[in-house]
């Protein structure tokens, strides 16, 4: 059993030396080649931080604004009948575009309702089953140099939906 918490310590060395070595033997020059990979992904980040920055700050002006408590409150009749409690309704639109933001909202709602209640419960698991579909569109088509995204949007948002559908089934069984 001890051999096995240990198991990490020992793979991710091995691992490394194993890509170097067979760097080596295939007359690779590792070293550069880490290089080139590390300015490539410094020129990512460069590409990507203005839009992180703005998506961050779309987020914080909505949530301060109390747009996101407006939504619950206009939807959650609606959605309560189908067992999603309108507290939820700000987290599933800011977990859309990030997902730090929502982490911000599940604790509210953690501290709020508590983790083990309905509410904890299906928060947990709508934060495991969707995505934040704008962020990573946003980050990977613009990496990508992608400009015609055609049907993923949609294909995006339908797969949220199925989620959100999911994680209340899913919280219904677990809860009742």
């Amino acid at each position: 059993m001890n051999a096995l918490a240990h198991i990490s310590d020992i793979l991710i060395p091995i691992l490394i030396f194993f890509i170097v070595g067979y760097g080596y033997v295939s007359k690779v020059k590792v070293y550069e080649s880490f290089l080139d990979g590390a300015k490539d992904g410094l020129k990512i980040v460069v590409d990507i931080v203005p839009t992180l920055v703005g998506l961050m700050m779309a987020v914080g002006m909505l949530r301060a604004s109390g747009f996101f408590d407006l939504l619950g409150k206009l939807l959650g009749p609606i959605t309560e009948k189908v067992g999603l409690p309108a507290q939820l309704m700000p987290l599933l639109v800011v977990k859309l575009f990030s997902a730090s933001a929502a982490t911000g909202l599940v604790l509210d709602i953690f501290k709020n309702s508590g983790p083990d209640s309905y509410a904890g419960t299906l928060t947990s698991i709508l934060m495991s089953c969707t995505e934040t579909v704008f962020y990573t569109m946003s980050v990977y088509f613009l990496a990508a140099k992608v400009t015609k995204t055609r049907y993923t949007l949609a294909g995006a948002l339908l797969a949220t939906l199925a989620g959100t559908v999911a994680s209340v089934v899913l919280t219904a069984m677990l809860v009742t």
